[in-house]
């Protein structure tokens, strides 16, 4: 690296630092200058490996190396191992593209153990791929010894903790309504749905009154779960009105709220109408009313306490200011009818196709048969008005199949049970920004449900629950086994299995036998919520509990980093599990940074046609110049609107920077002037180098606080207009003389001093964050270290 060029060439600086550092193993020798220093336990949030880097990705991976470099230069010993997500429908919906797979059915047609191993492979291949992305852009992690989900040291946490939950009485098997995915066949959390506009039926259906004149009228954009209708739900505090409508001719007596009689009088095309009564809430509860699809369907609730009216707290006077309600579908509908002691009836199977209850609509696809669902209803005299609307609603996050909610049975986390718990342990945590975690997370806990952790897929952890043979299917937690180690596992299990070699996945977990006291114990076929794999990372990533020291030292992360999304994922999840699990927070401090979008603000996409890729702006611009882009930008909580513009400026600034480097060289060489010796008693300060050194520990000053608060784009950006402002502008032109100067001075050397001085303090400022050329800068005027990432950052 000894040939300086007259202009800054990121490709041509980047490729010979990374080959310097490959041949100096700079990155060991950094790690092993910090080896005695006091720790820091970083946690790396494991992206999937399903995809490629994109610029978000490139951005968080950019800003967890800078934080590690920066923390290794102010004396830590930082634990840097990389994490990985390689589990759960991520993968396993990748794969099924490469198959040609289209629903659960192929797969079973496939081959269960097949399919698990080609989903492993494509984990793997991935996984390779990411680590070349990563590095592509100068992230300095522990690269040979990545955590990885699929480990079954990692598993092995997962079931640890999962066990702990369930000795802490807080693991229940149980129906609830969720959120299905009918192509993926399995429930899915709330923070695995995605929401965007669809257009969808817009229905007002009359129920005819069973033991008096009249109909009520309900509203309604999922027509599909009219077969499943148990009761029509009123605010027993809210004025309706039994309204005498005419049209054609013809009249009808039709109960709404009275704030909504105009509307639906509308919708229905109605020529006239008299208001005959007044009625409360309260006075319809009880009233019963005839199914309204009852001669189309095999099976309804017909059941005691089906087909009437109840009061419930979810009705508001909008639309029609009754509601129908499904306790087999909705999840408001599910809780009313539970409390009301009701059945819960469901004719709708997990792909999502109604069952022969179903009747006429048997072995269609739910959304399907809503214009056969209308058309009936119209036919029967039951419609009162039907046409669209456009409003948001759920996508699975992984295939972007609509979902629908069905009530089934899943195994969950009592997290309602330890409500204030996971609102204490919050406040135990640090945030950057801290108003992320006082309104965005509080809000999210505040209104979280209990945690679906089970999955009906292969591809996963699989749930280290073991049942009777012979359980009640609906009280299976009731004399459960969960199995904690793999030790534990080899111990009661009837089958002769090593732990140390043992292989978690399904299936060969699946044909374990458990016999205790005479009774024998199955293993329930469901795998993990991908999400808690990531839940127990902070223990994972310390090889625990088969690794008990690193974590008695370490535990809990001193930091994790990950977008705003994440209130609703990772930070989430590993609250949820640490409380749950030992009643703990698993990390202390987080940062949260925003999404990078394209320059209008709006998210990159495909479609859209708006994608910056990190390659492409690595090939205009340079590695270090996207860094420091990047990094320049507000990393607490606010998006980047990604400019061109913006990157080339950066870039502009260290060419600058470059400038100044360059500019003392030849003079200091052809006067024989070390600037790695540089001392600043040896020579004669003037008034402007005083001026320079005392602006540069205003910048120090500045720069620290700033990382303090892990407000990096300060920091960054304190440090570059230092240098394209002070440096530049002012300081280099006014002593541009006295270095030209032929003989030797004082004040020649009190100039040399001085920039060589600026110049070591602004290479260790900027290091974290441009590391190629910070390190290039550092071997020409000093080198004595392996690199510059091994030295101490100035405070």
């Amino acid at each position: 690296m000894d040939d300086i060029d007259d202009q800054y060439a990121p490709a041509d600086v980047e490729s010979a630092v990374d080959e310097y550092w490959d041949d100096a193993d700079a990155y060991e020798a950094a790690k092993e200058a910090h080896a005695d220093d006091p720790p820091f336990f970083f946690v790396d949030g494991p992206p999937y490996t399903s995809g490629q880097m994109h610029l978000g990705t490139a951005w968080n991976k950019t800003l967890k190396d800078a934080v590690i470099r920066h923390k290794r230069m102010t004396g830590h010993r930082v634990t840097d191992r990389p994490g990985y997500d390689m589990h759960g429908l991520p993968i396993e919906v990748k794969v099924e593209e490469e198959l040609g797979f289209e629903n659960k059915r192929d797969i079973e047609e496939y081959g269960m153990e097949s399919f698990i191993e080609k989903c492993k492979e494509f984990a793997l291949r991935n996984r390779a791929a990411m680590d070349e992305d990563f590095q592509s852009i100068g992230v300095w992690m522990d690269w040979d010894d990545p955590y990885e989900t699929i480990d079954p040291e990692y598993m092995e946490a997962a079931w640890w903790a999962f066990s702990n939950v369930a000795d802490n009485g807080l693991v229940e098997q149980g129906k609830r309504s969720i959120s299905q995915c009918p192509r993926c066949e399995t429930g899915l959390a709330n923070n695995e749905v995605e929401y965007e506009d669809v257009e969808d039926p817009s229905i007002y259906v009359k129920f005819s009154l069973s033991d008096r004149e009249g109909s009520l009228v309900v509203w309604t954009t999922t027509p599909w779960t009219i077969p499943a209708n148990t009761f029509v739900a009123v605010d027993e505090d809210l004025t309706y009105n039994a309204v005498r409508a005419e049209k054609n001719g013809e009249e009808e007596l039709l109960y709404v709220a009275g704030e909504c009689v105009e509307d639906v009088l509308q919708e229905g095309r109605y020529e006239d109408y008299e208001i005959e009564a007044e009625l409360s809430g309260s006075d319809l509860v009880g009233w019963a009313y005839d199914h309204p699809l009852a001669d189309r369907v095999a099976e309804y609730p017909d059941f005691d306490g089906a087909g009437e009216v109840y009061a419930a707290d979810y009705v508001e006077a909008d639309r029609t200011g009754l509601v129908h309600s499904a306790p087999g579908h909705g999840e408001e509908d599910f809780h009313r009818g539970t409390e009301l002691g009701l059945e819960i009836f469901c004719p709708v199977g997990p792909n999502g196709e109604f069952t022969e209850a179903a009747g006429e609509y048997a072995g269609r696809f739910v959304r399907d048969a809503n214009d056969a669902i209308i058309d009936d209803l119209v036919a029967d005299g039951r419609m009162l008005a039907h046409g669209t609307i456009e409003h948001s609603y759920g996508h699975c996050w992984r295939c972007d199949t609509g979902i629908i909610q069905l009530v089934t049975d899943q195994w969950f986390i009592s997290i309602t049970d330890v409500k204030e718990d996971l609102l204490d342990n919050m406040e135990e945590s640090e945030w950057h920004p801290q108003w992320a975690r006082d309104n965005r997370f509080r809000d999210f806990i505040e209104d979280a449900p209990d945690w679906n952790v089970s999955r009906q897929r292969y591809w996963g952890i699989p749930i280290p629950i073991w049942v009777p043979e012979d359980a009640d299917p609906d009280d299976l937690d009731g004399d459960m086994i969960v199995i904690g180690t793999r030790e534990e596992l080899a111990d009661r299990v009837e089958e002769d299995v090593d732990p140390e070699s043992i292989d978690l996945h399904r299936p060969s977990v699946d044909d374990l036998t458990i016999v205790e006291d005479g009774t024998a114990y199955r293993r329930v076929e469901d795998v993990f919520d991908v999400w808690l794999d990531s839940s127990v990372a902070t223990w994972g990533t310390l090889g625990y509990p088969s690794d008990t020291e690193a974590h008695d030292e370490l535990w809990p992360a001193d930091l994790i980093i990950e977008a705003h999304d994440q209130t609703r994922g990772w930070f989430w999840s590993q609250l949820g599990m640490g409380t749950a699990a030992v009643g703990e927070i698993p990390y202390e401090k987080v940062i949260m940074h925003g999404f990078a979008n394209d320059e209008d603000g709006r998210k990159m996409s495909k479609s859209v046609g708006n994608i910056v890729t990190p390659e492409e702006a690595i090939d205009r611009a340079g590695r270090d110049p996207l860094r420091t882009y990047l990094l320049s930008h507000d990393q607490q909580g606010v998006d980047l609107a990604f400019e061109w513009d913006g990157l080339g400026e950066i870039q502009g600034k260290l060419n600058i920077l470059w400038n100044v480097f360059r500019f003392p060289l030849e003079y200091m060489e052809l006067d024989g002037y070390d600037p790695a010796a540089a001392d600043l008693d040896d020579g004669d300060l003037e008034l402007v180098d005083e001026w320079v050194l005392s602006r540069l520990q205003s910048v120090e000053t500045e720069v620290t606080d700033a990382w303090a608060d892990y407000r990096v784009s300060d920091a960054v950006n304190a440090v570059i207009e230092f240098v394209t402002q002070d440096v530049s502008r002012f300081y280099v032109k006014a002593v541009r003389d006295r270095m030209w100067e032929e003989a030797d001075s004082a004040s020649k050397r009190g100039a040399y001093a001085t920039l060589a001085t600026v110049l070591d303090e602004v290479i260790r400022l900027l290091a974290p964050i441009a590391p190629y050329l910070t390190e290039r800068m550092y071997q020409t005027l000093d080198g004595e270290a392996t690199t510059v990432h091994q030295l101490a950052y100035p405070a």
